[in-house]
């Protein structure tokens, strides 16, 4: 439809020109005014120059950077493209009325190469690409499509797949040989499909599909286990709702979903009234290629398409595909002889079946399909001489087996690939989209994909989900990170109820899980929710529920068998007046605390606490112990605290009204009045106990929000110390450590250096030295190191001297031109002379330190003389 609407604009213009040139003919008989004729000589001045549109040239390729393999062919390989014309020919000469055969593109240096050749089989090193979905996302991520243009005509050119890995560009047949050369290098049965497809399929339209990300995985529901009905349980009590009435009930609900389903369905239908895409002019004749698994390798259960510009997996029964030309990999070349005309619902895969697939080679590996004749029983009595069938295969004649057999043997011989090894580098992969950002637009959502350490808060993706198909009203936002020093690797953002859900990974300080608050209210003390790794805490804490009112624990496989902690607090009281500076925060006053603790079968039941309630406002304590196996009512004690219970020290006092109990048997023996002072102490420690754990949750919430709030600001990324280009501290050491062994390096040249060498040529270098050419060698090399310091004292003094020198010069034409010196002269004179003084001050150190250092090389170079091997039988 696209095509078509600069087509109709182009017509329609041509028509409203043409009625125009019409109208001036009617009019260009009328004889002009003076000002009509002036106002056409004004417009006559006006003249255009239309732009000449340059077409954008094919790109081209340099054969000189390319291998011999992709600029010539080797003999098996011209004799394999003269295989193909003929076999091209023979279909062309069967079947008229179908479109050609994609067998033998040129490549790079525009040679002919076959398409068998081109597949490229390769196992990589990185363990994403060894499952078909790792290197499917790889390839569509790694590229950028180009289409078909036209649509509708095979391409001419089919480039290699390092090239297409190097322009990280190409159409969807270079896509697919590139998928193909990695599932087959992967071990599976994969081959290249050249079909036909839908425009939004070949144009990799996915605006209006459900992006994989929002897909939900099939639930697995799980049966819920018959409670077994013990012999001895209370029966529940009858039901005296009317039968009828509860049909009638039933039969209006079930008419109340029957119209909320139809009314749903309506809906749906219109709306995909409304998404279904405009009618396409080319439907059914745009060409498109991708990748077809079949079952077998690799453990496939059942054989699917691959989409190369998306990476996604579709039945065989796809309606996205069309029809199906042809298929190949890299050992043989097989043509759909099946209908298309419904699609591929219907289509077989058996590439063993000779009447369905018609192969080129007879070298293939998949068996065929044996076909009975009816004329066999009657061939059976005839002579030998018949036996010798003659039949026609690829457009030549057969009459002898033997000669027939030497044929075949022949054209089993398939050349190898002429494409080079497929390489990835570790930067590539890792870049993984084209300047490291891919944008896909679905059915409202977009989704942005970044390379791994691109972004400095390690994203690596961006999930946008909208409301509209215009991808305008935001819902919710999913980003997934990856390399995080806080662990966290994803968070979702939903925009209409402004709930922040946050998940960690194992390994924080805290062992935070899972973190959800309100974006506008993310201080203490708010709505918020947290889980914990509870296997990695000590307290087994699992969740924490909080709002400004209530704090709610979970916790499991504690040994006090706690499992259940909740507090309501009261307002915070308020101050007046000035503030006292004190840094200690002020806390929520603490009403309620509820306990709650398994079972401890050590106990007995009416020892066992079950759940333990501190009315702090009412200085109560409630106790409630767990039920028997053959009760059905739990025993109760409610203690009221003595007045002074909270001062230090005290002496607290108890009498029997301050208890009240609720014992189930009366068998049991009753509790002496010093039990129950000794159980009311108890539960005054753990009222304090208690106390002091809800402030450390409390405190422990403002830790876990000061770190992520530090996290967020800082955003460090946590670098492999295998990872030699990211990781500075690695980098660091790697270059001290060479540093280190250069310096060695040049130590043990020095120490190599023959400082008696000059004055040993000197003498011939005998082989053995006398006395008194020991002496003189001595002499000669002393004197000479003496020499040279001494130079190199003067060499300090002269240059000492000359900055000197300047330095006066320079002063004294500052005593000259002082008076009528600009700021900017005085500034730039002071400079020189500090930078002069410093010079000055550096000639002077080291001359000072080379005449401290002068007589120690001296008696260094003497000592070491006389310890030479050379020279020390004479000293």
């Amino acid at each position: 439809m696209a095509d078509t609407e600069p087509q109709l604009e182009q017509e329609n213009t041509e028509d409203t020109l043409k009625e125009e040139d019409e109208e001036g003919s009617v009019h260009s008989g009328e004889e002009l005014t003076e000002d009509a004729q002036a106002l056409k000589d004004e417009l006559a001045k006006i003249v255009v120059h239309p732009p000449t549109v340059e077409q954008i040239p094919k790109e081209t390729f340099d054969p000189a950077e390319f291998p011999a393999s992709y600029k010539e062919n080797l003999p098996n390989e011209n004799l394999v493209l003269q295989f193909a014309e003929n076999f091209r020919r023979q279909y062309v000469h069967l079947y008229r009325d179908r479109k050609p055969l994609l067998l033998n593109p040129v490549n790079e240096c525009f040679i002919e190469k076959f398409v068998c050749t081109t597949i490229r089989p390769t196992q990589l090193e990185y363990k994403e690409l060894y499952n078909w979905d790792g290197a499917a996302e790889f390839v569509a991520d790694y590229l950028n499509f180009e289409t078909l243009d036209p649509p509708y005509e095979l391409p001419k050119r089919l480039l290699s797949p390092t090239t297409i890995l190097k322009r990280q560009k190409g159409n969807c047949f270079e896509y697919s040989t590139l998928l193909c050369s990695l599932l087959i290098g992967a071990g599976y049965d994969a081959y290249v499909v050249s079909g036909y497809a839908t425009r939004e399929v070949c144009l990799a339209d996915e605006s209006r599909e459900i992006c994989p990300l929002l897909k939900r995985k099939e639930e697995i529901k799980a049966e819920e286990k018959k409670k077994e009905l013990k012999k001895y349980t209370v029966k529940p009590p009858k039901d005296l709702q009317s039968k009828f009435e509860r049909k009638q009930a039933a039969k209006a609900q079930a008419e109340k979903e029957a119209e909320e389903a139809k009314r749903r369905a309506e809906e749906e239908e219109r709306l995909a009234e409304l998404e279904k895409p405009p009618p396409d002019p080319l439907y059914g004749l745009r060409i498109h290629s991708w990748v077809l698994i079949l079952s077998g390798k690799r453990e496939v259960p059942e054989s699917f398409f691959v989409e190369p510009f998306t990476g996604l997996s579709h039945p065989v029964e796809s309606t996205n595909y069309l029809g199906i030309e042809s298929v190949w990999n890299h050992v043989n070349y097989w043509v759909n002889m099946q209908d298309c005309s419904e699609g591929v619902k219907n289509l077989s895969y058996d590439l063993g079946d000779c009447t369905r697939w018609e192969y080129m080679f007879p070298n293939t590996d998949k068996p065929l399909l044996q076909i009975p004749e009816a004329e066999d029983d009657i061939m059976d009595g005839l002579d030998d001489e018949e036996d010798d069938k003659h039949y026609m295969r690829d457009n030549t004649m057969y009459s002898d087996d033997h000669e027939a057999q030497e044929d075949l043997e022949k054209q089993l011989d398939l050349p190898p690939t002429w494409v080079e090894p497929i390489r990835i580098s570790k930067k590539d992969f890792e870049m993984r989209c084209p300047q490291g950002k891919k944008n896909k637009l679905y059915k409202r959502a977009k989704l942005e994909k970044f390379a791994h350490y691109l972004m400095k808060d390690g994203l690596v993706s961006r999930l946008s989900v909208y409301s509209d198909r215009e991808l305008t009203d935001l819902v919710m936002t999913r980003e997934y990170f990856a390399h995080r020093e806080d662990k966290l690797y994803n968070r979702v953002h939903n925009h209409q109820t402004t709930w922040i859900t946050e998940y960690f990974q194992p390994g924080r300080a805290k062992c935070v899980k899972e973190h959800q608050y309100k974006a506008g209210s993310p201080g203490p003390e708010n709505e918020r929710t947290m889980l914990f790794y509870d296997e990695a805490r000590v307290d087994g804490l699992v969740k924490r529920i909080e709002t400004p009112a209530e704090m709610t624990e979970h916790f499991h496989n504690r040994d006090d068998f706690l499992y259940y902690k909740h507090i309501d607090f009261g307002k915070k009281p308020k101050k007046f007046g000035p503030q006292d500076g004190s840094s200690s925060q002020t806390h929520r006053p603490i009403l309620k605390m509820i306990l709650k603790f398994h079972r401890n079968k050590n106990k007995l039941a009416n020892e066992d606490i079950l759940e333990c309630v501190f009315l702090c406002s009412e200085d109560k304590i409630q106790i409630t112990y767990h039920t028997e196996d053959k009760r059905i009512a739990s025993s109760t004690r409610e203690f009221l605290k003595p007045h002074n219970w909270d001062e230090k020290g005290a002496t607290l006092t108890f009498s029997p009204d301050m208890h009240q109990t609720f014992q189930v048997g009366s068998s049991l023996p009753t509790n002496k009045q010093v039990e129950l002072y000794e159980m009311l102490l108890y539960l005054l420690e753990q009222e304090t106990k208690s106390i002091e754990a809800v402030r450390d949750s409390e405190e422990e919430v403002r830790e876990i929000l000061n770190d992520r709030t530090q996290e967020e600001a800082t955003q460090e990324l946590d670098i492999s110390v295998y990872d030699t280009e990211r990781n500075e501290k690695a980098k660091k050491h790697r270059r001290e450590l060479e540093r280190q062994q250069l310096e060695e390096k040049m130590r043990k040249q020095e120490m190599e250096i023959d400082y008696l060498a000059p004055f040993l040529a000197q003498i011939g270098d005998p082989d053995k030295i006398t006395r008194q050419q020991a002496y003189k060698l001595k002499e000669d090399c002393l004197a000479d190191l003496k020499q040279r310091l001494i130079d190199k004292a003067n060499l300090i003094q002269a240059r000492f001297e000359k900055e000197t020198q300047k330095l006066q010069k320079k002063q004294a034409w500052y005593q000259q031109n002082q008076v009528s010196m600009l700021k900017d002269d005085e500034e730039s004179y002071l400079e020189y002379c500090s930078q002069a003084m410093f010079r000055i001050h550096i000639l002077e150190l080291r001359l000072n330190r080379h005449k401290d250092q002068a007589p120690h090389k001296y008696m260094m170079l003497e000592q070491t003389l006389r310890q030479d091997p050379r020279l020390a039988e004479y000293f």
